[in-house]
């Protein structure tokens, strides 16, 4: 077996990549063609892995569907018949219909009598409460106003976007599913347009509307929250607390519709637009009121349906930096939505919106959770899951982002800007294209669907991609550089922060690509920081890196050892690796691999390492408030980057600064203390130092062939 040697730590300017550097285009072209052509490495190997077929699977295809608003009547398409779908063949119930039936419903009744007896208030103002609070969540779906938003989006999309595609034959699995079971629809949630976008897809292919989880922001818009609301959207609040007749109130409406098959519910379950281009964690309070009628017994199965969304590029893309760094969001305001106008002179490319496989809950729950306990006490009682119901529901949580994830439509700019976050402050533009052209071989290799333009020249389609990123990246004599460039002569801590709103916004791109490689990733990184070249010891260093970082990436609970395999079996596809059933090695041609891989989540490791640092160093070890946390470590990070101290920006994100916080009170290293206004949090530096030290790669270990010995 030819190996170059087990793997020590490779920095981006380690003598390695200098030589691979070297070699030129000629070197990434072999590795390349290696990738089209790779097998098992070893009869071990291959015996190690089930054969499983991972290469990319075969898409449905997708359909324009501005192709044909460009050609005809924005009004005809308006105003045409418009016959959608039902189940079971049903009329759904009117608005006010659904309300009363709320409002008179066992649970809301119960609920009302129990909050007499606690008040001491008349359970006729309680039923009042509970009326209002049903008027303004209610939906008040009206054609009219459907029809007005179809004309009106079809002028907005064909301005903004050159291109929206569908997949035609999840459209069609849909069409079968509203006929037959109570269908929830979960989309990813990365921009505004989600929403509005799902909509206007399912009046043009004649599907029922959905109804939609919307938040309470929106109410606030005069005129444009009550046309929303007209269209099938109904507001909840961001957070209910202990008021357990709003929650009441809005679980048996939710339910209600579901029972009925009224109309399919869409929510988002990551619960938020997600500012980084990452999944967020699944949230499950939703998720447990929807499929609550299924674990009753009320219906006989329900379908869930994973949408993926993938923009070319985000509409809130510089508004999200500006978030990560601190800067509040803007309210929602009609005022506002009018001055966002400007933005429909701009280009934001193609969108691709990909239907999942109606997946059946009645399957997942098979074998899982025990439906028995739902009939110990009577129904219309509230209740928490159960610990078993918990798991379920955070298990299936995690699948549909999961299944959201493997659906994403990867463009060339994620490939690009991954490229560029891994060679700032520039990179001479013909490394970027024979950069990226190895980097969509592995990602294919990987399994990513990777929308790459035919019957294009490679270096039309990276010209093309810049130019349409002109709000982050330049061309400077041939270099590719971020439009907002700072020298060392101008490093302040203000200009800091300026480009650091460039390295968050190509960040979020390269973020759109990272579920792809973060098994195999992790597994090198792993692979560099344990102390031999024995896959057990490789594995528990894995074991500890995919704790650490559960809260930036999804992973399926209880799925640790799979995630392993699968991230060592595409490392052996795409030949950086080769081994036994014992040891794990670096293949001779495996290191530029190995060294992008690592490099492309160090921004990560750096970042939790310099958050580990800071807390080593702080003297507020008890009583730390989260807001105390973040201001302080913003501000201990910029001056680091001022010294040179720390290469990634990245580590000033808010984002990242609240997801380290979440994983370092998992780990025991901060504890979590409620107070009356809040929570604070207290340091175990003990702890915090083993963490630092696990994250931080170890000593070379020996080579190959030594290890052999």
């Amino acid at each position: 077996m030819s190996v170059r040697s087990c793997v020590g730590p490779w920095s981006p300017r380690s003598p390695f990549l200098v030589e691979a550097a070297g070699k030129g285009s000629h070197y990434y072209e072999t590795q390349m063609s290696h990738l089209a052509t790779v097998s098992m490495a070893s009869p071990a190997m291959e015996s190690l892995y089930p054969q499983k077929d991972m290469t990319l699977n075969k898409r449905d295809g997708f359909e324009d569907l501005m192709e044909e608003r460009r050609h005809s009547s924005d009004l005809r398409y308006a105003m045409r018949y418009y016959t959608p779908v039902l189940y079971k063949d049903l009329v759904p119930r009117t608005s006010s219909a659904l309300k009363s039936i709320v409002l008179k419903s066992d649970q809301v009744q119960y609920v009302i009598k129990q909050l007499s007896k606690e008040t001491g208030e008349s359970p006729d103002i309680i039923s009042d409460e509970a009326s209002d609070i049903l008027e303004k969540m209610g939906h008040g779906l009206r054609l009219s106003v459907v029809r007005f938003f179809a004309f009106t989006l079809s002028k907005i999309f064909k301005a903004l976007f050159q291109k929206v595609r569908v997949n035609e034959e999840g459209i069609h699995k849909l069409h079968q599913a509203i006929q037959e079971y109570p269908v929830v629809l979960l989309p990813s949630h990365r921009s505004y347009i989600d929403f509005l976008m799902l909509s206007y897809i399912m009046y043009t292919y004649d599907l029922c509307l959905p109804v939609i989880a919307a938040g309470m922001d929106f109410m606030g818009m005069k005129i444009v929250g009550e046309m929303l609301r007209m269209s099938g959207a109904f507001f909840i609040r961001r957070s209910f607390g202990a008021d357990k007749l709003y929650w009441a109130v809005f679980s048996e409406y939710v339910k209600t519709i579901l029972r009925n098959g009224d109309a399919p519910v869409e929510f988002f379950v990551e619960g938020t637009r997600s500012r980084t281009g990452k999944s967020l964690i699944p949230k499950l309070g939703l998720l447990n009121i929807a499929i609550e009628p299924f674990l009753m017994g009320e219906v006989f199965d329900m379908y869930l349906v994973p949408i993926s969304i993938s923009y070319e590029r985000i509409l809130e893309e510089s508004l999200y930096a500006h978030e990560l760094l601190g800067v509040p969001k803007p309210k929602e305001s009609t005022s506002g939505l009018l001055k966002a106008r400007k933005i429909l002179s701009e280009n934001f490319g193609s969108i691709h919106v990909y239907f999942g496989q109606p997946v059946s809950v009645r399957s997942l729950a098979t074998g899982t959770v025990r439906r028995s306990q739902y009939n110990l006490v009577p129904r219309h009682i509230p209740r928490k899951p159960s610990g078993d119901v918990y798991r379920f529901l955070d298990a299936v949580g995690h699948r549909m982002v999961i299944l959201q994830q493997k659906n994403m439509v990867i463009s060339p700019w994620a490939l690009m800007a991954t490229v560029i976050i891994q060679n700032l402050p520039s990179l001479p533009l013909s490394d970027l294209t024979r950069q990226t052209l190895w980097l969509k071989a592995i990602a294919e290799a990987f399994g990513a669907f990777i929308d790459w333009p035919k019957n294009v020249t490679n270096d039309k389609v990276i010209r093309s991609s810049l130019v349409l990123r002109r709000s982050i990246v330049k061309t400077v004599k041939d270099q590719v550089v971020l439009c907002q460039e700072v020298t060392p002569a101008e490093f302040t801590v203000e200009n800091i922060f300026k480009y650091t709103v460039s390295v968050l916004m190509c960040a979020s791109y390269r973020n759109q690509i990272l579920h792809v490689f973060v098994r195999p990733a992790l597994v090198t990184i792993a692979f560099q920081n344990a102390h031999s070249c024995r896959r057990e010891d490789v594995y528990s260093c894995f074991s500890y890196l995919h704790k650490v970082f559960s809260d930036e990436f999804i992973f399926l609970p209880g799925d640790l050892v799979k995630d392993f395999d699968e991230g060592l079996y595409l490392l052996v596809k795409s030949g950086a690796i080769q081994g036994s059933h014992t040891d794990i090695y670096i293949s001779e041609k495996g290191g530029v691999t190995i060294s992008f891989l690592s490099d492309m989540f160090r921004p990560f490791l750096e970042g939790y390492q310099v958050i580990c640092k800071y807390l080593q160093c702080t003297e507020h070890t008890d009583h730390l408030t989260e807001k105390k946390f973040i201001s302080e470590i913003r501000s201990y990070a910029a001056e680091n980057i001022l010294t040179g101290a720390i290469k990634y920006n990245e580590v000033l994100s808010v984002d990242m600064q609240k997801n380290a916080l979440a994983a370092l009170a998992r780990l025991g290293a901060m504890e979590k203390l409620k107070i009356a206004n809040g929570n604070v949090y207290k340091v175990n530096k003990q702890v915090v130092t083993k963490v630092a030290n696990m994250l931080a790669p170890t000593i070379p270990v020996k080579n190959a062939t030594a290890a052999r010995l």
